[in-house]
């Protein structure tokens, strides 16, 4: 069974739970079958990489190491689509056209997302 998210890759969202609260950004990635996104800046965490063991023909490390921020997945839940009209956090509502073709719209204005 396939399940549909209303929060699509690329789509501006804010966060409203947890410890980035507040905060916004763009849509990198969607897991829809484990109801998880990944939001540009937000839920870093911190990853401790080691060097690479090859080395070039002059002599140099091919990767650097060092502590590294990488992008975690929140859950769904916690953020909401942010309206390009009315610039605020909303509900993703539905509407069909007269063709059959089904819209995304923002439930405080009645705008297209």
């Amino acid at each position: 069974m396939t399940v549909g998210l209303d929060i699509k890759k690329d789509d501006t969202v804010r966060v409203i739970a947890g410890k980035d609260r507040g905060k916004e950004g763009r849509v990198v990635r969607v897991m829809p079958e484990r109801r998880r996104v990944m939001v540009d800046g937000v839920a870093l965490a911190k990853k401790h990489q080691r060097t690479a063991g090859r080395r070039t023909s002059a002599g140099t490390q091919l990767q650097q190491g060092g502590i590294i921020d990488v992008e975690t997945f929140i859950d769904v839940s916690n953020v909401q689509v942010v309206c390009k009209s009315c610039n605020k956090p909303t509900r993703v509502g539905h509407r069909t056209d007269e063709d059959g073709v089904k819209w995304r719209v923002c439930r405080r204005c009645g705008a297209d997302l």
